[in-house]
């Protein structure tokens, strides 16, 4: 028995070793070598202060911001997650009908694009479709004393490409879009510096 016993445990310690400990070390030292700023959560920071992440949608609801997805989880990193309510269920129906009634009266479109409506499955999705950012225009060019054509060319400039031209839809990243709007027009924030879902001072 034994003799079963000894290569058995030295073969668990060995596997432990290179799968609990030197694999995981190889693979952080790779990120950290190579992709530096998505190891480290693609942070994004202002005036050497961290106000979000790329990946990670965040409450704007001022006026004079673009507004991202809803999220069943109040964008909540730490529990990611969606409604998981099936597209007949009456809570669901009739919270993605008032969304869009209220959208709908704010902006008279005839129209309102579903991800302005619905929660991601994560909770978390940190960029809108450029419909829904033209959408938002007019809002904010009255909030912000801007041209609406100044703020179009702003979505424009800031409407990423799928990947590899492939791959998902075009996307607009909403707090990127929203610090570049800050650093055009700046306005008043609260005592902490939040400009309403950013943690920090722009």
């Amino acid at each position: 028995m034994h003799s079963q016993i000894r290569p058995a445990i030295a073969l668990l310690a060995i596997m432990t070793v290179l799968t609990g400990v030197a694999y995981p070390l190889a693979m952080t030292a790779v990120g950290q070598a190579l992709f530096p700023h998505q190891a480290n959560a693609s942070l994004i920071t202002r005036n050497g202060v961290v106000v979000g992440s790329e990946y990670v949608g965040q409450a704007f609801t001022r006026p004079e911001y673009f507004h991202g997805r809803p999220s069943a989880v109040d964008y909540d990193a730490a529990s990611s997650g969606g409604t998981n309510l099936a597209p007949t269920n009456r809570e669901l129906v009739d919270a993605v009908g008032e969304r869009t009634r209220q959208i709908a009266a704010e902006t008279g479109a005839g129209r309102v694009p579903i991800d302005l409506v619905t929660s991601s499955a994560s909770g978390l999705d940190p960029d809108i479709s450029p419909e829904s950012a033209y959408l938002q225009i007019a809002r904010i060019a009255e909030a912000r004393g801007l041209s609406a054509e100044e703020l179009r060319r702003m979505v424009d400039a800031h409407v990423e490409a799928p990947l590899f031209r492939i791959f998902g839809a075009p996307a607009v990243n909403v707090l990127k879009l929203n610090l570049a709007l800050n650093e055009r027009a700046p306005v008043e924030t609260d005592a902490t510096g939040s400009m309403d879902g950013a943690s920090a001072e722009q």
